[in-house]
């Protein structure tokens, strides 16, 4: 039997927060190809520059605590070592002239602000409101990581090609009478019927992943998780997510809600992803019948023959009721185990994960265990 030593929080935390301190540092060299340009406006250049002091000074502490104690020493050296020659780099004190205007960038401040406060409000919670004891350096987190930073990194060309693809369909369709009575109602209306239409939508697709073969093997990548937590909601074959966003941002689109009420609807999926899968043991009560919460959407992805066809819905059990899938334990009770019924199915690894759906291979000699 395998056993994996991971290493301890306080040298994981420098780590983290070492290489994203690099990181903002060259967001700050090259604010044209790093930065978003419509992320840009949320934030601004002091709290960023605050914001990297901190990190970097955590990044020193916590690694020099963890080398001093000598527990995980090397991972600690990663922080010290990324946050040293942050700070040779110019550390807080980069200076830049006014941004530029490109046409594509990489997002990197989207990424390293995402992580930064997505791990500082799960990791907490899952270390002491998770249903299980879980290390924040799990099994697989490597992986789920690069898909965190694919996912993040790479918004800028996703968003172009669903926004092009769907933009294109919905050209060809009108429907004047609909989209003046939905444009006719307040913003928070339009908000909730959107969130059905588009739940409604990606729950059916979300079937179609689970009962068409071709389809499968990209969702088997998502499936594959053997532990869940708030890190393991991105791991996303890239196929998925264009497909996905595009189905599903389709019919909003064509029935003409508004801007903003898309835009809402787009955070409410990052934030609600995050939440389902995250590890957290809180009894919701009668509002685990009214949004999807982590209990509901685990039992999705229970590693048992009983519940491979229950819980398609991401935002509304509602939509599980109305297509006969709804399923959630009266008891309390959370799935045992995790991942695909067929572990040998799926290989390790961000790279082989996504040249898999292309194979004929069936089964792999190091895959998810």
């Amino acid at each position: 039997m395998q056993v994996h030593r991971h290493p301890p929080f306080a040298a994981g935390a420098s780590a983290l927060l070492g290489v994203l301190s690099l990181l903002a540092v060259l967001c700050f060299h090259f604010p044209e190809l790093l930065t978003s340009r419509e992320f840009r406006v949320v934030y601004s250049e002091q709290f960023a520059r605050q914001l990297l002091l901190v990190g970097l000074v955590a990044a020193f502490v916590l690694g020099t605590v963890s080398v001093l104690r000598g527990r995980g020493r090397r991972t600690a050296l990663i922080g010290v070592g990324s946050a040293t020659l942050a700070v040779l780099l110019g550390g807080t004190n980069v200076q830049f002239d006014a941004i530029g205007q490109t046409p594509y960038s990489l997002g990197m401040d989207w990424f390293v602000l995402s992580l930064f406060f997505s791990a500082l409000v799960f990791v907490p919670l899952e270390r002491y409101l998770g249903h299980r004891r879980l290390s924040p350096l799990r099994n697989g987190w490597r992986t789920d990581l690069a898909y965190f930073f694919m996912g993040h990194v790479l918004v800028q060309f996703v968003l172009i090609l669903v926004t092009a693809s769907t933009s294109t369909v919905a050209a060809l369709a009108a429907f004047p009478t609909l989209k003046a009575a939905i444009q006719s109602l307040p913003g928070w209306l339009q908000f909730l019927v959107a969130v059905f239409v588009a739940d409604l939508g990606q729950a059916l697709l979300h079937r179609a992943y689970h009962n068409v073969p071709w389809l499968w093997r990209f969702h088997a990548v998502h499936h594959s998780c053997r532990e869940l937590d708030w890190l393991a909601g991105s791991r996303m074959h890239l196929v998925e997510i264009v497909l996905t966003r595009s189905l599903v941002l389709l019919p909003l689109l064509v029935l003409g809600f508004a801007q903003p009420v898309v835009n809402a609807y787009v955070i409410l999926v990052g934030l609600q992803a995050v939440l389902a899968h995250a590890n957290l043991g809180i009894r919701f009560g009668w509002l685990e019948y009214v949004l999807v919460l982590p209990r509901y959407h685990h039992w999705h992805h229970a590693r048992h023959g009983d519940w491979v066809d229950a819980n398609y819905a991401i935002h509304l059990p509602l939509v599980d009721m109305l297509m006969g899938t709804f399923r959630l334990p009266r008891g309390g009770g959370w799935p045992p185990e995790y991942g695909v019924m067929e572990l040998e199915s799926v290989p390790r690894g961000i790279l082989r994960q996504h040249l898999m759906p292309f194979q004929r291979k069936r089964r792999y000699e190091d895959h998810v265990r």
